[in-house]
């Protein structure tokens, strides 16, 4: 059943496509952990997108999951001792049954997919496969929508937990990844993670970012994907 869904993207692309672009929307794709899942779109990102294509002309999808490593969404996932874990790809199946009722009937002019993840597998000492698994995650992506223009914006993870080796390697490897294509891209989350967060606690170097740390994360993201759409 898990195989019918790419099938469908892949159809309704192929047909969407030949009808020609002029009312086509962009799609936009937000996924990863938790900082993903504490950004609201509705504060700064779908505005934003909003201003730059027209309202009626962008959606919108959200499915994050706090606490999770990259493997709920790569299915060619394996440890660096090449174990294969129980979950592989579950999350990502949900995030395109998400997708594919929103594309539903639509054409698309653009997609683009936001990454902000990678704290799970620093702290399991998965760095040394998280390069294969981002890129892999992208070209799967790119397989079962049907396209090879993918946007790909990658959120770098905070200073939170800098000078440990893990976290310290993803970094390096999220950036490195967002270097290596023109349609890719990598936001800053260093100056998110001070001030106030939405409890009303003061907060310093956090794992989590403030609530105006995730206004301007939205800002950020929305940025980086209009600069590309647009070939800036």
């Amino acid at each position: 059943m898990k195989q019918l869904i790419p099938i469908f993207v892949v159809a309704a692309f192929a047909v969407l496509s030949a009808q020609g672009e002029e009312k086509a929307k962009h799609l936009f794709i937000l996924s990863g952990q938790s900082n993903m899942q504490g950004h609201k779109p509705e504060e700064t990102f779908i505005p934003a997108v909003e201003k730059a294509f027209g309202k009626e002309n962008v959606i919108v999808i959200q499915d994050a999951l706090g606490g999770q490593p990259i493997h709920r969404w790569y299915k060619a996932w394996k440890s660096p001792e090449a174990e294969v874990p129980e979950k592989v790809g579950d999350l990502y199946d949900r995030l395109m049954g998400k997708v594919t009722s929103a594309i539903e009937g639509q054409e698309i002019a653009s997609v683009s997919f936001f990454w902000m993840q990678g704290e799970r597998d620093a702290k399991m000492g998965w760095a040394p496969v998280y390069e294969q698994s981002l890129i892999g995650l992208y070209d799967q992506l790119s397989a079962d929508l049907g396209r090879d223009d993918i946007n790909f914006v990658i959120g770098r993870l905070s200073d939170s937990g800098v000078g440990n080796e893990g976290w310290d390697q993803i970094r390096v490897i999220q950036v490195k990844v967002a270097d290596s294509d023109e349609k890719f891209a990598w936001v800053d989350t260093d100056d998110l993670n001070d001030g106030v967060n939405r409890k009303g606690k003061e907060i310093k170097d956090d794992l989590h970012y403030s609530g105006e740390g995730y206004k301007i994360f939205g800002e950020r993201m929305a940025a980086a994907a209009v600069e590309k759409i647009n070939g800036e």
